[in-house]
């Protein structure tokens, strides 16, 4: 099974319960990924909201990934990290978390992406594919050529990130892209469960 198919990032806007509301409705919808992203700051915050949602998957076969921090994930015993450009570096962030985890790194320009084979992750977050307003210090929009090319350009898995939406699914997943992360289309749908499964119909379409 491909664990990137179809990847939640949460929205740290929203309160605990919510939260763990529509994760519990997406992965009842068909969710493959759950990463949880958490920009405040606070650590024991953060840690407290990972150990919730780890709850939550815990036997659904649905990996745990952390964005940005190694120590939370450690402290929580995560699947994985997401890694952003100026976190981390990937090969320090490898030989803490170990070989058994996931490492994903976000790629945000052409130079970033040719270097990105030589690093020790198991994916990459290509970032932002459109214009969204989740993410508004995006480097760069790729759209669906540059999803493209870096498709050709590198072997590693590619989850595209950033303005993906209801209207857009059917013509990204024609690129043969391994994975779609989406936030709100989600997170801040009436009906979690719903939006996953009409994602997905989208994605075999």
């Amino acid at each position: 099974m491909n664990p990137y198919r179809l990847y939640l990032v949460t929205d740290e806007k929203q309160d605990l319960a919510t939260l763990l509301h529509v994760i519990e409705q997406a992965v009842a919808g068909g969710i493959t990924m759950v990463q949880v992203r958490e920009k405040h700051g606070d650590v024991r915050a953060f840690i407290e909201r990972a150990m919730a949602v780890k709850q939550i998957l815990q036997g659904t076969g649905v990996p745990l990934i952390i964005n940005d921090r190694v120590d939370v994930a450690l402290a929580v015993d995560a699947d994985g990290v997401h890694l952003g450009q100026s976190d981390l570096p990937a090969r320090i962030a490898r030989k803490l978390i170990g070989d058994d985890k996931i490492l994903g790194l976000s790629i945000e320009n052409e130079a970033q992406l040719k270097v990105a084979d030589q690093l020790p992750i198991d994916y990459i977050g290509l970032s932002a594919i459109f214009a969204t307003a989740t993410k508004t210090n995006t480097q760069k929009h790729w759209g669906i050529e540059g999803l493209k090319l870096a498709l050709n350009q590198t072997n590693l898995p590619v989850v595209a990130i950033g303005g993906i939406n209801l209207s857009n699914i059917r013509q990204l997943s024609a690129t043969g892209v391994d994975g779609l992360a989406l936030v709100s289309a989600i997170s801040h749908a009436n009906d979690p469960k719903q939006a996953t499964a009409d994602i997905l119909t989208l994605m075999q379409g």
